[in-house]
């Protein structure tokens, strides 16, 4: 669907992107994992054919009209005009019907409201990522590109967007690219991590593999945990009601046995996972 091989582009003060290759296919949801000024932004303003990378090939086998439809940093809005407006505007450039009928039809695709007729500056910002969103699908793209799209949001609006995210790739069969710097938002929605650090890719894959390779201790939430014996023997940072265990995936089964053994009832074991230890190469892994 997407295939970007060896892409790199160099600014006078930096080199921004340094061969860095990435393939998505439809229905899929990639994410791009990287702290604030790894390269994100700039990889997808070259998938969006904004700027021209310096060096390596972009293919996008694509049928539809629109090949890519993306938000870069944030949704380009018209905070004057009302939501039917803003979608019939960017319609029209992209040469599309601007009808009753094909504007409601966006944005009841993406969850908003067709009888709402305030300006968008009156909307909420996950209602504004929607609104974004919706221009993007215009003309049905093969691919999705959203830049930072859970930036800002409550924990509420981020499991909306990620419910709205998941139904276009599996439904509307579009192959979506997000990226973001925040862990947890990213790994709950994507079927595989690029993980880019300084301008490269330094570990990709699936992302429950990628996840499971990075793990290196467990968050165990459950009463008077502090108090358990079998704990003694591993390293542990203790809160109110759980305890953070350093541990392998491998040793949680019997971990979490022998805490129900000493009469601990266990709540949740989530595994924790940093950024820190995703960026890590294999080789850096084994010899930390």
């Amino acid at each position: 669907m997407l295939s970007g091989k060896k892409l790199s582009k160099r600014y006078p003060s930096a080199v921004a992107l340094e061969e860095v290759s990435i393939d998505i296919a439809a229905g899929q949801i990639c994410g791009l994992l990287g702290r604030n000024g790894a390269g994100k932004t700039t990889l997808f303003r070259i998938l969006c054919g904004l700027i021209k990378p310096d060096s390596g090939s972009l293919v996008i086998d694509s049928t539809r009209k629109k090949p890519v439809g993306g938000i870069i940093e944030r949704p380009g809005l018209y905070p004057y005009l009302n939501a039917q407006d803003n979608i019939r505007i960017f319609a029209g450039i992209q040469g599309t019907s601007t009808s009753p009928a094909a504007v409601n039809e966006i944005l009841l695709k993406v969850g908003l409201p067709v009888d709402r007729k305030d300006p968008v500056r009156n909307f909420s910002l996950g209602m504004k990522q929607r609104l974004g969103i919706a221009i993007a699908l215009i003309n049905n793209p093969e691919c999705l590109v959203l830049d930072e799209p859970f930036s800002g949001l409550d924990p509420v609006g981020v499991s909306d967007l990620i419910s709205l995210i998941v139904r276009l790739a599996r439904e509307e069969h579009i192959a979506v690219l997000l990226s973001s710097h925040m862990m947890g938002e990213i790994t709950r929605c994507c079927d595989t991590l690029y993980i880019i650090e300084q301008g490269r890719i330094v570990n990709h894959g699936p992302t429950q593999d990628l996840i499971e390779a990075h793990i290196t201790s467990f968050s165990i939430s459950a009463r008077n945990i502090a108090s358990s014996h079998i704990l003694q023997n591993f390293t542990v940072e203790f809160g109110p009601n759980d305890a953070k265990v350093n541990c392998l995936a491998e040793d949680v089964p019997a971990l979490l046995q022998n805490l129900l053994n000493e009469g601990i009832q266990v709540t949740s074991c989530l595994p924790v996972i940093t950024l820190e230890e995703l960026t890590k190469t294999k080789s850096d892994a084994i010899t930390a």
